[in-house]
């Protein structure tokens, strides 16, 4: 039992364009006080009595603007390199379970004051921005 590890649940949203380009989010700076400035895809961490899905709605429209989503898709789970995140005076490490989605062409991207900018990059770019908080166990799958 000493050897066990607390998780929070978080949910994430691959969303790609007609590109096949991935949307990816500058973290911005409210990230600092315990992470370096990162990429990130869009989404957070499930709330008691909330679905995954009613999740990923929320934080996509939170996040994003963006209220439509559709085809919507178990895509892979893994642990985040985020291995201490403070909750409750404990630090716990974060299961991210990532769903791939669409949303309407020429969705127009307003972000919330949680991150300072947004892009849409290749494969090969997405996996070198998202490696800071994101496993080869995904970025691997995104080639």
């Amino acid at each position: 039992m000493a050897n066990e590890r607390l998780f929070q649940v978080g949910v994430k949203a691959l969303i790609t364009n007609e590109k096949d380009e991935i949307l990816v989010l500058d973290s911005g700076d409210w990230h600092l006080k315990h992470h370096e400035r990162h990429w990130d895809i869009p989404g957070g961490r499930i709330q008691e009595g909330h679905s995954v899905l009613e999740t990923l709605r929320r934080e996509i429209e939170e996040e994003t603007g963006i209220k439509k989503i559709s085809d919507t898709s178990f895509f892979t789970a893994v642990v985040s390199n985020f291995k201490d995140i403070p909750i409750g005076g404990q630090v716990v490490g974060l299961l991210l379970m990532i769903y791939r989605l669409k949303i309407p062409k020429n969705s127009n991207i307003k972000l919330s004051k949680e991150h300072s900018g947004y892009e849409w990059v290749n494969k090969i770019e997405a996996v070198k921005r998202l490696a800071y908080k994101y496993p080869p166990e995904f970025t691997s799958l995104l080639r």
